[in-house]
């Protein structure tokens, strides 16, 4: 099998290309192992501060490979739950990117579905092509929400358009995906990855990556604070800032008018324990 997931780093940015275009990158186990393999090396390089997933061909990731899919019902998948979830061979969770201390920007160029969805939701923000085709498809092969997709959905677009979309399996648009908040925004198709790494390359020049990484820890373990831990834990963090170089780098490089220097981040917080 030709490489599954391509890589290349420049300006800051880690760009990751799903690479199964013959098959609209349906997801297969190499895939993941190798998705998420490329995700630790660039948690641990000081030259990647923002990633940027993608597809190559015309598609993001339109689910699982239905002989995959097949292989799996026939032998009635794993203990892990079966069927589709035969693919957690890896042991690493689905929500991998989550627990990466860096942003990761899902930039969806074409078709995603089940699976490839639940990883661009897994992703900290999603640009879309306003033509791509979305959809949850698991109502129509008599399968569940898997992967955490129930828990990560509702908070995007609320319960109630959440269960539209599960329960339906119906096929919208990346024009509407920024409607309901799936996707950030959705650009003109053909553009997608462009815009994707525009943002990326300004996040890393611009945004202290020890920020970054905080700030993502905060948004994710909120989740499952009250508004008063919240507080406290912010207090504390800010406290912290006020101690570090990158904020004495942030106002100086304002006052001067220009482009901050700041250090790589060197630490390991995580929004979600993997």
């Amino acid at each position: 099998m030709s490489e599954v997931v391509l890589f290349e780093v420049q300006d800051g940015v880690a760009l990751l290309t799903f690479n199964r275009p013959d098959r609209l990158n349906a997801w297969v186990p190499e895939l993941q192992r190798r998705y998420f393999d490329l995700l630790d090396e660039c948690a641990q390089r000081d030259d990647v501060r923002v990633i940027v997933l993608t597809g190559a061909g015309r598609g993001f990731c339109a689910g699982a490979d239905m002989q995959h899919l097949q292989d799996a019902a026939g032998g009635g998948g794993t203990s892990n739950g079966g069927g589709a979830s035969d693919f957690d061979h890896d042991p690493r969770p689905v929500t991998h990117a989550l627990s990466i201390p860096k942003p990761v920007i899902a930039a969806i160029n074409g078709p995603c579905a089940g699976i490839g969805l639940v990883h661009a939701v897994m992703c900290d923000l999603r640009i879309a092509a306003a033509g791509a085709k979305f959809t949850t498809a698991f109502s129509r092969r008599g399968l569940v929400a898997e992967h955490g997709l129930s828990w990560m959905l509702p908070r995007l677009v609320g319960p109630a358009r959440a269960l539209d979309l599960l329960l339906s399996g119906r096929v919208f648009l990346g024009t509407e995906a920024a409607e309901l908040g799936l996707v950030n925004r959705a650009v003109e198709d053909g553009t997608t990855v462009d815009e994707a790494l525009a943002y990326a390359r300004m996040l890393a020049t611009d945004c202290s990556p020890t920020s970054m990484a905080l700030m993502k820890q905060q948004v994710y373990s909120d989740y499952n604070r009250t508004l008063p831990e919240s507080l406290e834990e912010a207090n504390r963090l800010m406290a912290e800032s006020f101690s570090r170089p990158d904020f004495a780098e942030g106002v100086q490089s304002f006052v001067e008018r220009r482009a901050p220097n700041f250090a790589p981040f060197s630490g390991q917080p995580t929004g979600v324990s993997s």
